[in-house]
C-alpha cells in the first residue's frame, strides 16, 4: 500500500501471481465488495487505519482463530474501503470483506469499536474454514450452499462477538416475509450454481428481488436448525448444506 497506493492494478497483479493478465477484472470484482479507488479520501482512510494499527490487530485475530478453529494460515489483505459506496457503508457499518479458500480481503474505514473489526474477521474466516473443509470447488457452489455459508458465518459472529454485532440483514425480514420469499423465489432455485446470474440476484437481492434476501434466509435456516439441534464450530465447517434444511419449517 505504501508503495503502490495509486496503482491498485499492480497490487492485484502481485496478489494473483502467475495470472497477472486478470488483474483488471479481479480489481473490478473486489470493487464490488468495497475496495478503494485511489483518491484523497481513500488516502486519508489509509493513514487513519495505520494510526489504529489495523494490520497488527487483524494479525492477532488471525492467530487466535487459527488456533481456536484449527484453521489455515492464509494471507489477509487490508485495503481502505470506498466510502463513496453508500450501500456497502450502510449495510456493513463502514466495513466489508470477501474471502476465497486461500486468502481474505478486508475493506475498512476507521472503526471506533474494535468489536466491529472482530465481527468482520470472524465472518470471513469462518467462510474460509468452511470452504476448505467442504472440499467443493467454489464454482460448484449452489444457492443453498451460499445461503448456508452466510448464515453459519453470521451465527459464528453472534457467538464470538455478541448479537449486537450481527449484520442488520439477519433481522431485516419477518418470518412471514421469509416464508413468502422461500416459496416464491428460493425453494425452486436452490441448485442454481454460483456462476449463474440468478444466484447472485437471489443471494444479494438485486434487481427485482428484496435486498439481501438470500443472506437473511440463510440466517433463518441456521437459526431454525440450532433451535432443534446443537452443533459445534467444527460441525459448522463440515456439515453438508442439505442437512440444515431438513428441520426447516417454512
Amino acid at each position: 500500500m505504501k508503495e503502490n497506493f495509486s496503482d491498485p492494478l499492480k497490487m492485484c497483479a502481485e496478489i494473483l501471481q502467475g495470472e497477472e493478465e486478470n488483474a483488471a477484472p479481479f480489481y473490478q470484482y473486489l470493487r464490488k465488495f468495497g475496495m478503494y479507488k485511489p483518491n484523497a479520501r481513500s488516502m486519508q482512510i489509509f493513514e487513519e487505519l495505520k494510526k489504529q494499527d489495523i494490520w497488527v490487530k487483524v494479525d492477532r485475530l488471525h492467530q487466535h482463530y487459527r488456533k481456536k478453529w484449527n484453521g489455515p494460515e492464509i494471507p489477509v489483505y487490508i485495503f481502505p474501503m470506498d466510502a463513496a459506496q453508500r450501500r456497502l457503508m450502510l449495510n456493513g457499518n463502514g466495513k466489508s470483506g470477501v474471502s476465497f479458500k486461500d486468502k481474505m480481503f478486508l475493506f475498512l474505514t476507521p472503526l471506533d469499536d474494535e468489536g466491529e473489526l472482530k465481527a468482520l474477521f470472524v465472518h470471513e474466516y469462518h467462510h474460509i474454514c468452511r470452504m476448505r473443509m467442504q472440499k467443493k470447488n467454489i464454482r460448484d457452489y449452489t444457492l443453498l450452499d451460499s445461503m448456508v455459508l452466510e448464515g453459519l458465518a453470521e451465527h459464528a459472529v453472534a457467538k464470538e462477538c455478541g448479537e449486537r454485532y450481527i449484520g442488520k440483514w439477519s433481522a431485516k425480514y419477518s418470518h412471514r416475509e421469509l416464508e413468502f420469499f422461500w416459496e416464491k423465489y428460493l425453494s425452486g432455485n436452490l441448485s442454481v450454481k454460483k456462476g449463474h446470474r440468478l444466484h447472485d440476484e437471489l443471494l444479494f437481492g438485486s434487481g427485482r428481488y428484496p435486498g439481501l434476501m438470500g443472506y437473511a434466509m440463510g440466517y433463518e435456516i441456521i437459526s431454525q436448525y440450532k433451535s432443534n439441534k446443537s452443533f459445534t464450530a467444527k460441525a459448522s465447517f463440515v456439515t453438508l448444506s442439505e442437512e440444515f434444511t431438513k428441520m426447516l419449517k417454512i
